[in-house]
């Protein structure tokens, strides 16, 4: 998918036309809108491969006529999948005429931008666009990392009344969602910082303290990653614990069960002999060696109380 836009009278429209001040957004092109791009756009399509890597790394290039910058965004896939919460390279160029965004797949930033949701933004301020993008990005990070916290709070307290695999599952593959947004997020601040050694938004006062709110939003993303990820791991630790506690009385019950159940079956066992045993010829001897029975399971019992073993 190809899309142009231009800000006109301060609204974003959507144009057929490719002109100076036009945003081209690229999604996924197909065969024929790949070489649309090789005609149009040489440029972009020297590194149409990279930005369709959803490997590729956040990084930054900056030549005479144009500045390339990969940052990675987070993106939702939904509560059903393997990976709900994962990570995908957005590739931006800005060269003297135009904007340019690639993506592997449609994300809710771009969108954003698409419905004008995004204040001041405008196809004519190319380097503000990279900022506002950048925050959102980080803005973004915060909002899923909230819903983990969320749906980890959630988890914790199925636990607390049920002990099946599927808790454990849930749990692991939150894990993985926060490693993929802790790599993203440490990589985006690489890229952050190099944006800010080559002095690429010196020219306005306003876009160099933007800069400085992006980096401190991605950093404080970071930091809440660091720490829901600490919660998350010591909780797996506890529920660890939980199961091999649960398993122990298991284990402790079974044991005293099998002891008690030995009692018995041992007298039965001495008595279903063939041969002449004390009281054998007694009427009241079944009675007996039941309440002998009955006397040393009741004996077993009260030892294993006092000894706390349940």
């Amino acid at each position: 998918m190809i899309q142009l836009f231009q800000t006109q009278k301060t609204q974003l429209q959507e144009v057929e036309q490719l002109a100076d001040g036009v945003w081209i957004n690229i999604v996924d092109p197909t065969y024929e809108e790949r070489s649309w791009i090789e005609e149009n756009s040489p440029l972009v399509a020297e590194y149409l491969s990279d930005s369709l890597d959803l490997d590729e790394l956040s990084r930054v290039e900056k030549e005479d006529d144009y500045l390339l910058v990969v940052i990675r965004l987070p993106h939702f896939r939904g509560v059903e999948h393997d990976s709900p919460f994962t990570t995908i390279p957005l590739l931006i160029i800005l060269t003297e005429q135009n904007i340019y965004t690639i993506c592997k797949e449609e994300n809710v930033i771009l969108q954003e931008f698409i419905r004008e949701r995004v204040k001041g933004f405008s196809t004519a301020k190319k380097r503000k666009f990279l900022l506002q993008l950048m925050f959102k990005t980080a803005g973004k990070y915060l909002l899923h990392l909230r819903n983990i916290n969320k749906i980890v709070e959630r988890l914790e307290d199925e636990l607390e009344s049920s002990l099946r695999n599927r808790e454990i599952f849930e749990l692991l593959k939150y894990e993985k969602a926060l490693i993929y947004y802790m790599t993203a997020l440490q990589a985006n601040g690489a890229m952050m910082d190099r944006l800010r050694r080559l002095h690429i938004f010196s020219a306005f006062e306003e876009d160099e303290d933007m800069l400085e709110e992006v980096m401190i939003e991605n950093q404080q993303a970071i930091q809440m990653t660091n720490i829901t990820t600490r919660v998350l791991g010591q909780m797996m630790e506890a529920y660890s614990s939980v199961i091999n506690n649960n398993m122990n009385n298991v284990m402790k019950t079974l044991t005293f069960v099998t002891i008690c159940l030995a009692i018995p079956t041992l007298f039965a066992s001495l008595y279903g002999m063939n041969v002449p045993l004390p009281l054998a010829e007694t009427p009241a001897a079944f009675w007996a060696v039941v309440s002998v029975s009955l006397a040393l399971v009741t004996v077993v019992y009260v030892l294993f109380k006092r000894m706390r073993w349940f």
